[in-house]
C-alpha cells in the first residue's frame, strides 16, 4: 500500500504474522531496522523523522509501529510482553524477506533489538542501543512519569520537558501534536495495559536480558546515550557497554533523552559511520 500523502505517520502496510503492520521503507542497500520506544502516542516516524532520510542515502532504512503502537493493529486479546514484540519484529522481517539487518533501537526499542540480538543472533549484523533499557535499574520518576502519562495538553508537556534537555525543541504546538497523537482510539488504552499497571518496576525488568547472554554477544554494538536523560539513567548505556565485548560509547552531553533530535546530526552521522 502506498504512503498516505495527508498523514507522514502512516507509511505502508503489511501482514507480520497475522499482524497488519505500519511501517516506513525508504533507500535500498543492507537495511537497517530502526525500533521506536515508548512515549505516548509514539510512531516510528515521529520517533525517527530527523534520522530516515540521511540514514536512506547509505542503507534501506526501515522503520515500523510496534504492535501497540501508533497505526499497527492490535489483535484481541494480545498480552505485551517481550515474547509478542520479539515475535512481532521476526514476522515482520520475513514478511519483507530479510533474513539480517541492521538494527537501531531506541529506549524500549533498545531492549527489543538487545533481546532479538540475544534470541536470533543470525538476523542481526550490527546493534545501535540509543538511550537503551535492557539491564535493570532503579525505576526514574522520569520513566515513572512517561509510563504513568494520563491524557492532557499539560501532563504532555510536562513529559517534553523531561525528555528534552533543550527547552527551544518544547512548545505547545508540539505538545498538542504529541496529545493528539496520545488520544487516537485505541491508543490510550493499549498504552495503559503495556505499562500502567503498577509496580513499574516489573516493567524495566521483564524488558532486561541475563546478564550472561549479552555478555555473549558477538555483534559490534554502538551504545549512545544523552548525559542528562533523566528517563533512561546514563548508568544503564555504561552497564551495557561493559558488558557487550564489541561494543562502543558515545555520550552526547547537553543532551536529554532525545538524542537522536536534540544532536540529528551529529547522531545520524555517528550511526551512519559505524554501520558502513
Amino acid at each position: 500500500m502506498s504512503t498516505n500523502s495527508t498523514n507522514p505517520e502512516i507509511g505502508k502496510r503489511i501482514n507480520a504474522g497475522g499482524i497488519q503492520t505500519n511501517y516506513h521503507d525508504q533507500g535500498s542497500g543492507f537495511p537497517v531496522l530502526m525500533i521506536h520506544g515508548s512515549g505516548p502516542g509514539v510512531t516510528g516516524w515521529a520517533n525517527w523523522r530527523l534520522n530516515m532520510g540521511f540514514l536512506a542515502q547509505h542503507a534501506r532504512v526501515i522503520a515500523p509501529d510496534m504492535v501497540g503502537f501508533g497505526y499497527t493493529d492490535v489483535p484481541p486479546d494480545i498480552e505485551y510482553n517481550l515474547d509478542t514484540w520479539i515475535g512481532h519484529l521476526v514476522a515482520f522481517l520475513d514478511a519483507l524477506g530479510i533474513e539480517q539487518t541492521d538494527v537501531v533501537g531506541n529506549s524500549f526499542g533498545g531492549g527489543l533489538a538487545l533481546a532479538m540480538a540475544i534470541r536470533h543472533p543470525e538476523r542481526v549484523r550490527k546493534l545501535v542501543l540509543m538511550g537503551s533499557v535492557g539491564v535493570s535499574f532503579p525505576l526514574t520518576p522520569g520513566l515513572d512519569a512517561v509510563w504513568g502519562y494520563t491524557p492532557s495538553v499539560e501532563n504532555m508537556r510536562g513529559l517534553l520537558d523531561v525528555f528534552a534537555y533543550n527547552r527551544a525543541l518544547v512548545n505547545d504546538e508540539l505538545a498538542e501534536l504529541r496529545y493528539r497523537a496520545s488520544i487516537r482510539e485505541g491508543v490510550q488504552e493499549a498504552f495503559s495495559q503495556m505499562f500502567s499497571p503498577g509496580p513499574r518496576q516489573r516493567h524495566i525488568d521483564a524488558l532486561a536480558s541475563p546478564e550472561q547472554d549479552i555478555r555473549a554477544l558477538p555483534h559490534k554494538t554502538l551504545v549512545i546515550h544523552g548525559r542528562e536523560d533523566k528517563v533512561i539513567p546514563l548508568s544503564n548505556s555504561l552497564a551495557l557497554a561493559a558488558l557487550i565485548p564489541n561494543a562502543q560509547l558515545h555520550v552526547f552531553p547537553h543532551c536529554g533523552h532525545w538524542t537522536q533530535i536534540e544532536w540529528a546530526q551529529d547522531f545520524n552521522t555517528a550511526v551512519a559511520a559505524f554501520l558502513q
